[in-house]
């Protein structure tokens, strides 16, 4: 039922600085693949092909990669080096890649309502490619939609992280339902919350299944935290009518929008998945 997947990248990657001055952060590598690869075939594993990517200025390099490189392919052609292409070969060859522009950067929630004109009036996974995430038996996404599947509205992925870090996430409150231990009902999101003030330790990572009326709440929500519109506060109104599951995903996760992460994750995919 979940057919497209939106990939908000019109960020600036202030944190990577110099690096991500004329080279957008969802292109940097992990080992030898891009973040947004990663991203591009969780997706694909959970049985979606149409990807929808917003971007912005200097972002061109990410629609190049979802593209033959006629020389490079013929540079390399009959080589020892031409199996190297065979993963983003076969994404090119399985997907449909569609783009628009973020022209100001207002928070993820506007660059979600951006995403709009390509997702059209059906359910979507959302993929922050910055959050890599790994799973030898399931990808995050797919545990995902089998939870959709279940309850027919909007989900989160959820973590627990450190009291002291809630400030960095959106946290949520609920309560477990139908005798699990990983899914929970949300009653309450808080964005970036002081630890002084979370509700729990329960932090969204960066995938969402999102239905489509969260299209107009975004419309009519507010700027919240930091002067953006955030996608947290948009799922608070559904939340308020019950309609907002989290889900405790199983895995590994990798904050690769900083750099201590993204070393952590260089790290680990050397060690176990090269």
């Amino acid at each position: 039922m979940i057919k497209k997947c939106l990939f908000p990248a019109a960020g600036y990657g202030t944190r990577f600085l110099p690096a991500t001055k004329a080279t957008p952060k969802e292109m940097l590598p992990v080992l030898t693949k891009p973040l947004i690869q990663y991203g591009v075939e969780e997706a694909v594993e959970a049985g979606i092909h149409t990807m929808a990517i917003v971007t912005g200025r200097g972002k061109r390099a990410i629609e190049d990669h979802f593209d033959i490189s006629y020389e490079l392919e013929h540079q390399i052609k009959g080589g020892s080096k031409e199996h190297l292409l065979d993963d983003i070969r076969a994404l090119i060859e399985q997907c449909t890649f569609s783009y628009t522009r973020q022209v100001e950067m207002k928070g993820l929630g506007h660059a979600i309502l951006t995403g709009e004109t390509l997702i059209g009036n059906e359910p979507f996974a959302v993929v922050l490619a910055d959050d890599l995430c790994t799973n030898t038996a399931k990808g995050v996404l797919s545990q995902m939609i089998e939870v959709y599947e279940k309850y027919q509205c909007s989900i989160v992925a959820i973590e627990e992280v450190p009291m002291d870090q809630t400030d960095k996430y959106g946290v949520i409150a609920g309560h477990l339902v139908d005798g699990t231990d990983d899914t929970y009902r949300v009653t309450d999101m808080v964005e970036k919350p002081d630890p002084k003030d979370a509700p729990t330790n329960m932090a969204i990572i960066g995938r969402y299944i999102l239905t489509p009326d969260i299209f107009d709440i975004l419309r009519n929500t507010k700027p919240g935290k930091g002067g953006e519109i955030q996608i947290t506060d948009a799922l608070l109104e559904q939340a308020k009518k019950g309609k907002v599951i989290a889900y405790k995903f199983k895995g590994k996760r990798f904050d690769c929008g900083s750099v201590d992460g993204f070393v952590e994750a260089t790290n680990y995919f050397y060690k176990n998945i090269k």
